[in-house]
């Protein structure tokens, strides 16, 4: 049985959620969909200029993880630049908010 998929903490959720080629009938765009978590690792690495370290820390995630993660994102979006689709950023394995519990029994701390 697979591991579950870990949630990804993200800071940022974005106004506008589509983006279309100008000049082109919305009607005929072939659409490519942006998890919020991969909108998220670019965020942080390429405008926040973070390490990867940094980056995967703050989405409380590996920094394996997030290298998957920013790697499908910007493939996703030099797809979408260069042949003309559409990006639509929605749907994902996000939270905007992990809280820490301090056990007061054990004294540990968990997610």
């Amino acid at each position: 049985m697979p591991r579950p998929v870990k949630w990804r903490k993200v800071g940022y959720i974005p106004r506008d959620s589509r983006f279309v080629p100008e000049g082109k009938p919305e009607s005929d765009i072939e659409e490519i969909v942006l998890k919020v978590e991969e909108l998220e690792a670019m965020r942080l690495k390429d405008i926040e200029n973070l390490n990867q370290e940094q980056c995967a820390a703050m989405m409380n995630i590996s920094r394996q993880t997030f290298q998957l993660i920013i790697d499908d994102a910007r493939r996703k979006v030099a797809r979408a630049l260069v042949e003309g689709k559409a990006v639509r950023i929605g749907g994902g394995k996000y939270t905007v908010n992990i809280c820490r519990y301090n056990c007061s029994k054990c004294g540990g701390t968990f997610d």
